[in-house]
């Protein structure tokens, strides 16, 4: 029986940012893939006590981003539940202080109206691959996963992200196949960081994709659909 496979999207995103995924590890409809809700609750530990109410009893596991982040609590939740791990443009430690304080400022912000302007701000610089920061259609599908989403869920996510729990412990004990990628442009989650994670995790495979930022999923698709379908198959 195939293994499904339950995808977390980051911050402000929904369905779409796995969108190019679905279909291509779906093998052939065989595969059941589900997309976890992390909307609902502002503290990661609730966020993946959700994930795991709704998901199968057993799966493969990838997020990217905050998808990461919440990977790493189901995985310290539930771990005979998880079957592989794959952690994409994410991050392993906690907030630092200023970014803790830079989250209160667009909350603040997000709440006086300015979630449209945030997002935006924020898309070009940090986001994306230089040579992506012109692709008017990647960004508009980026900018319309947040302002679908809305003010309420950007406060929830801010505030779990701020208050997340460091994972510098769980690292070392994920006995699973894991796979560590991320663009090699990703200025929010840089290579530098998925290589200590992959150093941490026994037996990690490590992904650096070129020309990619850190929406990996969209920007290089085919690149990670076989970094994943890799993962997903007894190669490891």
């Amino acid at each position: 029986m195939t293994t499904p496979l339950l995808l977390l999207p980051g911050m402000m995103c929904d369905h779409r940012l796995w969108r190019h995924q679905v279909d291509a590890l779906s093998a052939g409809g065989e595969r059941l893939i589900q997309i976890g809700d992390l909307s609902s609750s502002d503290t990661v530990a609730r966020l993946a006590e959700s994930v795991l109410s709704q998901a199968p009893q057993r799966f493969a596991l990838a997020g990217l981003s905050m998808g990461g982040i919440v990977a790493l609590e189901i995985w310290r939740q539930a771990p005979d539940r998880v079957e592989r791990l794959a952690l994409l443009d994410s991050n392993y430690k906690s907030d630092p202080p200023e970014r803790r304080l830079l989250r209160d400022e667009h909350v603040r912000r997000v709440r006086d109206g300015e979630l449209a302007e945030i997002l935006r701000d924020e898309l070009k610089p940090n986001y994306l691959a230089a040579s992506h920061r012109g692709d008017l259609e990647l960004l508009d599908e980026v900018l319309a996963m947040g302002l679908d989403l809305g003010p309420e869920v950007f406060t929830r996510q801010s505030l779990a992200l701020r208050d997340r729990p460091d994972s510098t412990a769980t690292l070392p004990g994920i006995d699973c196949p894991c796979l560590v990628l991320c663009g090699d442009e990703d200025l929010l989650c840089p290579p530098e960081r998925h290589e200590e994670m992959q150093r941490a995790i026994p037996g990690a495979q490590l992904v650096i994709v070129p020309q990619c930022g850190h929406l990996s999923t969209m920007e290089q698709p085919d690149a990670v659909n076989l970094a994943l379908a890799h993962w997903l198959s007894d190669q490891q």
